[in-house]
């Protein structure tokens, strides 16, 4: 199940990859994002009802991690594409109140679920087999985003979902916010917009981050991971999906767990060496040429 999940997500990801650089409008792109998440959506649940648990646990890691990676991706396109839909025209200031109402309203859900959001951000356990298994109904939990579909849904797959979605779409908001405040600013000679897009394995990147935060090389060490995690997935064209799932793979590795780090220090050593051959050679040419 494990296998097919997230085999079947790394080929949405794959799709979706495709309509961010098939030249459509940015609405037309979301739009089609959603329809190819709610195809992925329908197909996953296909596939697990006819798919037997083989234990608790079994359970409880689709509906805590291969579910909401799914239905989090759909509910952040909506999000999206409703965004730019209903972004109003006129100056930079009346935007800005726009997303500020936004950030404002992404605010009153993340208090309003404070609760359980705590549990999510803190990687608890405990109430696991309540919130992520079926049957694990507890009246005294909110419910208030259960899904009518019991043999599909537990208390707080969804809800974890949208909460995942929505701190993607904070950063989305953040990043907007910040894109006016710098176009307000007058630019700098070192102000360079480059297509970069990261063309290597994701895990790759995510040790490169967690690397970076642990230096504390931005922001003089005042800065948390998923701030950095945003603004790489944007500056680079890639989506890092649940990163921190990826980075807890990392710190599992029997041996090389810094593979990617240095696979870096070989190739700049590599680079060093070459240029000083090569500049070996040229004060040769130099001196008997």
């Amino acid at each position: 199940m494990r296998t097919f999940a997230e085999r079947f997500y790394s080929a949405l990801e794959n799709q979706l990859n495709e309509v961010s650089i098939n030249g459509d409008s940015l609405a037309d792109q979301y739009k089609t994002s959603i329809m190819l998440c709610k195809k992925a959506m329908a197909k996953l649940k296909n596939y697990i009802s006819s798919y037997a648990f083989e234990n608790k646990e079994d359970e409880i890691y689709f509906f805590k991690v291969l579910k909401p990676q799914f239905y989090s991706k759909y509910i952040f396109f909506i999000n999206v594409y409703n965004f730019i839909m209903q972004k109003p025209t006129g100056g930079d200031e009346i935007v800005k109140e726009y997303i500020n109402y936004e950030l404002t309203d992404l605010k009153r859900f993340f208090d309003h679920n404070h609760s359980f959001y705590q549990y999510y951000r803190s990687g608890s356990t405990q109430m696991d087999e309540i919130y992520f298994t079926r049957g694990g109904f507890d009246v005294h939990v909110e419910l208030e985003d259960f899904e009518e579909d019991e043999v599909y849904s537990t208390s707080h797959d969804y809800k974890l979902s949208k909460i995942i979605a929505n701190e993607k779409y904070q950063d989305f908001l953040n990043l907007e916010l910040q894109k006016l405040i710098e176009h307000n600013e007058e630019p700098t000679p070192m102000a360079l917009e480059l297509p970069l897009t990261w063309t290597f394995n994701k895990t790759d990147l995510i040790e490169l981050i967690y690397a970076l935060v642990a230096l504390g090389v931005f922001n003089n060490g005042n800065t948390e991971i998923k701030t950095v995690v945003s603004f790489f997935q944007t500056a680079f064209h890639v989506d890092l999906g649940q990163y921190y799932h990826k980075y807890t793979d990392i710190t599992r590795r029997k041996k090389d767990r810094t593979a990617f780090l240095d696979k870096l220090k070989l190739a700049l050593l590599r680079r060093i060496e070459d240029k000083l051959d090569e500049d070996g050679s040229f004060q040769q040419k130099i001196k008997f040429g």
